[in-house]
């Protein structure tokens, strides 16, 4: 059910040190590493991120947008989450499309919440 899910963070380099080191002991470590963001997990298998908070984001202060991404069969799958949830009324963050900067293949779409969270489905097999 669930893809992965991120977190956005007031100081992203005291945060990776604080997760680099308790994940660390768990077995885990960065396995994606952007400018704004970082995937742990196994090798190849980002499920937890860290972020920075985005300018113009639905909270601030201590509450910050939490991201999940529920896992999707097909490119299908994830136009249909995407339709149902904007029939709702949800904001669009991100229309269905491939995400190649993640990686080949990834599928995926992005909308707001009731809450201003950014939820997500994706597939993994491409559109």
């Amino acid at each position: 059910m669930i893809d992965h899910f991120g977190i956005n963070c007031a100081d992203l380099a005291a945060s990776a040190a604080f997760y680099d080191k308790t994940l660390g002991v768990l077995g885990f470590g960065r396995v994606m590493d952007f400018e704004v963001a970082i995937g742990y997990g196994l090798p190849g298998q980002p499920d937890f991120w860290i972020g920075t908070q985005p300018d113009g984001g639905p909270s601030s202060g201590p509450n910050r947008e939490v991201h999940v991404a529920f896992r999707a069969e097909s490119a299908d799958a994830v136009r249909a989450f995407f339709d149902a949830a904007v029939a709702l009324g949800a904001e669009v963050l991100h229309e269905p499309r491939l995400w190649p900067e993640y990686h080949e293949g990834y599928f995926g779409a992005f909308v707001r919440d009731p809450d201003g969270n950014n939820v997500e489905a994706v597939c993994h097999t491409g559109g």
